[in-house]
This record gives C-alpha cells, structure tokens and sequence, in this order.
C-alpha cells in the first residue's frame, strides 16, 4: 500500500522560505517521477513541479526560479524547497507520482502573509 506523508508546512510571511517533506512507503520515489501539487481555496489542483527517476526535473512557470524539488534516495523522501513565497503560494501542497495516484495524502498547509 502505497503511502506518502508531507509535512513541513506553516505560516510564513512573504518573502520566506520553507522545506516541504514527503516520506513516501510502498513505492521507491527513485524509480519513479515524483510531484509536488497544491491547491489553493476554491481552485484545482495544480502540478508545481516534479522529478523524474533519472533525476531531471521540471518547474511550472510560476514557481521556476523560487522553488527546487529534490530528493533523498537513502530515506525514500522528495522535498521541495520554496523561496521567495508570496500570497499566491498559500494552498495546501500534496505530492504523489506523476501523473498522480487515485488517492492523496493529507498534503501539508502554507500560508503566506503578513
């Protein structure tokens, strides 16, 4: 069973920076392309960015430049580090594969403001 736990959230005001953590079971994230999605009140859910098994990775347009996805083979964990964040990033962030499996995490809260 697969299962992916994020964490890292929280408030922080714009111009900050977080880690988000996802500690994936069941799956290897090294043999797969793994995502960061978010979701914003009222809106869908959106692909961030992600990384591929081999390593390549890819940022939507509104984030490249501000945040990094990365992982951690040895403790099967993918991050994604975020710079600069400003009211526009505020959602809930979510990973998953990429495209996403049925089911989602709890996903993680953050809030950008002052």
């Amino acid at each position: 069973q697969v299962q992916l736990v994020e964490s890292g959230g929280g408030l922080v005001q714009p111009g900050g920076s977080l880690r988000l953590s996802c500690v994936a079971s069941g799956i290897i994230v090294r043999d797969k392309t793994m995502g960061w999605y978010r979701q914003a009140p009222g809106k869908e859910r959106e692909l961030v960015a992600r990384i591929m098994s081999v390593g390549i990775t890819y940022y939507e347009d509104f984030v490249k430049g501000r945040f990094t996805i990365s992982r951690d083979i040895a403790k099967n964990t993918v991050y994604l580090q975020m710079n600069s964040l400003n009211a526009d990033d505020t959602a809930v962030y979510y990973c998953s594969t990429w495209p996403p499996l049925a089911s989602w995490g709890q996903g993680t809260q953050v809030t950008v403001s002052s």
